[in-house]
């Protein structure tokens, strides 16, 4: 009977060190980069009312207990997957273009980034001071540093051409789920608007009408560029080159 308890409780060791080691796989298997890909994909696909850890849970096919153990909560989950998707766009800082180059790929990386993942907008806004911010500020600042600029003058340039991306970015990235949330085609849109504007009062409204025509076909991109370069015309007329 002895012999017999004994064998009973190595069989139970046993299972205890399989469990163990399977749960230690798991947990090694699902890394902290498959949960926040997965959380981007959620991200993209229903916003952010679509992350939830229950719907995490389902995705990577696991307890949210081993999300936790990688994420304490959504804020967390929220800043580390605007984190990656800036990231990717942070390569210009690391180039050997021209300031004035490197901040326009910056400019047009966050432009297209926020257009395809319409949350990044919103969850920079909340993480003023956290690492995807940082990001962003540091990389226009070495840029605004690189083109020079006196010391007195450069965070100014830095928070101008910061504000005017992320808010033109986001805005446009706005336009754009609006236009799909509603169905609406953007030529047809931007067409409608040409009419009207063309057809205004010219003593009261100069100005629209004039810019009628290049309502109709205007590109955004073009456009959000030629903004980046007012401002670095901007910059270059207070002392940078």
């Amino acid at each position: 009977m002895e012999r017999h308890s004994t064998m009973l409780e190595r069989c139970s060791s046993y299972v205890n060190i399989w469990l163990m080691v399977k749960h230690v796989r798991r947990e090694a298997s699902l890394s902290r980069d498959r949960i926040i890909e997965a959380s981007i994909a959620l991200l993209d696909s229903g916003g952010e009312d679509g992350l939830t850890f229950r719907a995490l849970s389902e995705r990577l096919a696991t307890g949210a207990g081993a999300i936790y153990w990688h994420v304490e909560n959504k804020g967390e989950l929220l800043t580390a997957a605007c984190d990656a998707i800036v990231a990717r766009t942070m390569a210009p800082c690391a180039g050997g273009a021209s300031p004035e180059d490197s901040i326009r790929a910056l400019a047009l990386g966050l432009f297209d980034a926020i257009d395809a993942h319409p949350w990044v907008g919103s969850t920079l806004t909340r993480a003023a001071g956290q690492a995807p911010m940082l990001r962003i500020v540091e990389c226009l600042g070495q840029q605004v540093r690189a083109l020079g600029l006196p010391v007195e003058g450069q965070w100014t340039a830095a928070s101008a051409l910061l504000h005017y991306i992320l808010g033109v970015a986001g805005q446009n990235a706005a336009n754009s789920r609006f236009a799909r949330t509603h169905d609406i085609d953007r030529a047809d849109f931007l067409g409608a608007i040409a009419t009207v504007w063309s057809q205004l009062d010219p003593e009261k409204y100069p100005f629209a009408r004039s810019v009628a025509s290049h309502m109709r076909d205007h590109d955004d991109r073009a456009d959000f560029l030629a903004g980046v370069d007012l401002i670095l015309g901007g910059i270059a007329s207070r002392g940078g080159h």
